[in-house]
């Protein structure tokens, strides 16, 4: 096979046997170089960053840092196959332009179907994603935490220790435990992935957790 058909791929998940399997099945594929094998996101950030591939085969749920906070931290994501054993993140995946999402366990035929849709992506041919986050029919999750860059170090802020949050043009300037984190993002984006019931925006500047107020 020529080199220009190889699609250099990295695995990311934090279960050794998940990972033997998906190897297992990828073998399958020669087109297929996996360049890097990762058991947590800091390692799949690092990994990324220093081995450029084409593909990334990529968990969710996983100690530390998640899969969307992987893609947060990497300048230049690659296509992206989230396999997770969790439905509910779906819509938030395609929302990062995911080219596919497969629910463990998954057969080897949902795995090749899943690689076709990877390989159409990268010949830059448009991908059906809103039938395909229909197909999986979830929603979205709030979130949890924000990773906040600060050159070569990353703030991991949990959202409920967040007193307030305040626009700035297009950053927001996060107050959590007497101190202030300016993270590039812009108010309506953020607003929409926090828990409604715990964050209200008071003001077109300000949103407030209602769980930090202490009167009124």
């Amino acid at each position: 096979m020529s080199q220009k058909n190889v699609i250099r791929t990295i695995i990311v998940d934090d279960e050794e046997p998940a990972r033997l399997v998906l190897r297992e099945f990828l073998s399958a594929h020669e087109e297929i170089k996996i360049v890097a094998e990762c058991a947590n996101g800091f390692d799949a950030v690092k990994a990324i960053t220093d081995s450029q591939p084409d593909l990334l085969i990529l968990d969710i749920q996983m100690p530390k840092l998640n899969g969307f906070e992987v893609l947060e931290l990497v300048d230049r994501p690659p296509s992206v196959i989230f396999a997770t054993a969790y439905n509910q993140y779906a819509v938030k995946a395609f929302e990062v332009h995911a080219v596919d999402y497969i629910l463990k366990p998954y057969s080897k035929e949902r795995l090749t179907e899943a690689l076709d849709h990877a390989k159409e992506h990268l010949k830059k041919k448009p991908l059906p994603v809103q039938e395909l986050a229909a197909a999986v029919g979830m929603r979205s999750t709030p979130l949890e935490r924000i990773l906040v860059k600060d050159g070569s170090k990353v703030h991991v802020i949990p959202v409920d220790k967040i007193d307030y949050i305040e626009a700035q043009d297009d950053y927001v300037s996060i107050k959590t435990e007497g101190k202030t984190h300016l993270k590039q993002e812009r108010m309506a984006e953020l607003e929409k992935e926090l828990d409604a019931a715990k964050f209200v925006r008071v003001h077109r500047s300000y949103i407030l957790n209602l769980e930090r107020i202490a009167r009124i």
